[in-house]
């Protein structure tokens, strides 16, 4: 006998992922009810191009979209390629470039899930001073030095503002992306002492700011950094849709003085 096909399955859980009806996703897919109804039941086959469709209505980034061709049936189309392929130089010299012009301030470039893939020398300074020199080649994940008790936490005054902020960014990543790396992700933040508590503690309101400030102290000196995150545009490739650059910005002229001092002590 056949083996029934997980396309079924998988097409009602991303519909109820996306809190939407049959009637709905039929809507934005430009197909009928009853036609979203026989995929579903496993009564239709779908081809190539309405998996398309239905990815694209459903929003289902490329690694997904891979996986849902393939309980389909079809082959994979979204190529997930090194960092350091040949075909991706041109993307890594624009990430270069980005890095380079945020200087003497902090950039990075991160992946999905907040592993760290490039940093700049204002990174460099900045982590060395919080949190001392790290071993070259270490593996970083931001997220857990943000949340973690015993890296970040201790010299971020308002870390539970932050943190807060922070966690609701990755709790839609995870609905988003529906990998389960990303959900192991928040629940390793959220298993971290105190987490859970500050994320169903009532808000306190604005801070008065245009921007949340990340508020740094250590041994008397004084950091206040806001922060911008950038995508690729229209990425053809998984690890290009995963990418992001996040930079630091100075909130006040104290911060920005010593980001300068550190740039002409290096």
């Amino acid at each position: 006998m056949d083996m029934p096909s997980p396309f079924p399955s998988r097409l009602v859980w991303w519909r109820k992922k996306r809190a939407l009806s049959q009637l709905q996703l039929a809507m934005v897919a430009s197909c009928s009810q009853r036609h979203i109804s026989f995929l579903e039941l496993g009564r239709t086959k779908p081809s190539r191009e309405m998996v398309f469709r239905l990815c694209s209505a459903l929003e289902i980034p490329m690694r997904m979209a891979n996986e849902l061709l393939m309980a389909a049936g079809f082959a994979p189309v979204w190529a997930e390629s090194a960092l350091d392929a040949r075909s991706l130089a041109p993307v890594r010299e624009a990430l270069d470039y980005m890095l380079i012009q945020q200087e003497p301030f902090p950039a990075v470039v991160v992946d999905r899930r907040w592993n760290l893939l490039q940093a700049n020398r204002g990174t460099v300074a900045l982590v060395k001073f919080l949190v001392g020199s790290v071993q070259p080649g270490a593996e970083i994940n931001l997220a857990d030095a943000l949340v973690a008790p015993d890296v970040l936490r201790p010299h971020l005054t308002n870390w539970v503002d932050v943190v807060r902020y922070f966690l609701r960014g990755v709790e839609a990543d995870a609905a988003a992306d529906g990998t389960p790396e990303t959900s192991e992700l928040l629940e390793r933040l959220l298993s971290y002492d105190g987490v859970r508590s500050v994320m169903t503690a009532a808000v306190t309101g604005s801070t008065g700011c245009p921007v949340l400030p990340m508020h740094f102290q250590k041994e008397g000196t004084k950091l206040s950094l806001f922060t911008t995150i950038a995508t690729l545009g229209i990425p053809q490739d998984i690890t290009l849709q995963e990418l992001r650059v996040e930079s630091f910005f100075p909130m006040d002229d104290e911060t920005r003085a010593l980001f300068h001092k550190w740039t002409v002590l290096t």
